[in-house]
């Protein structure tokens, strides 16, 4: 347990440092990051499924070195997109795939709700030029 928390700890501190003192990780040229679904102006119900669709890269875990790929982060109610030469911050409202998830059933309370996805490289940081979606708009219905 002990060894558990202390590399939890050494996670927490060196990969921010070590993704500061590293090059951005280059994106291919013509790559493209989108929300598969749900569509932009849909109404859903909670919890609703968000599929990750991304063209041009692939998908790998975070902390591998693959070439030409990354992972997806999901911003929520995100009014400004995070800094892009920092690792993308993890809050319930940057939502982290670091294990190469490519969908999610998010619970969102009832009324509007943005999604936007931004691809991260091995250390959360995104690409160089970033990969970022076109921010959608869903409500939520309450559901009965």
């Amino acid at each position: 347990m002990r060894q558990a928390i202390i590399s939890l700890i050494f996670l927490a501190t060196a990969v921010p440092l070590l993704a500061q003192q590293m090059p951005r990780t280059e994106s291919i040229e013509g790559a493209v990051i989108y929300v598969i679904s749900p569509g932009d102006g849909e109404v859903v119900t909670s919890p609703v499924t968000v599929r990750f669709g991304l063209k041009g890269m692939g998908v790998a875990p975070a902390g591998t070195d693959y070439g030409k790929t990354g992972h997806h982060h999901l911003l929520v109610d995100v009014d400004e997109l995070p800094d892009f030469d920092k690792p993308v911050p993890a809050d319930s409202n940057h939502l982290h795939f670091g294990g190469g998830q490519t969908e999610y059933d998010l619970v969102l309370p009832p009324g509007m709700h943005t999604l936007q996805l931004v691809l991260g490289d091995r250390f959360h940081v995104p690409h160089k030029p970033p990969l970022v979606s076109e921010k959608i708009t869903i409500t939520v219905s309450p559901t009965e």
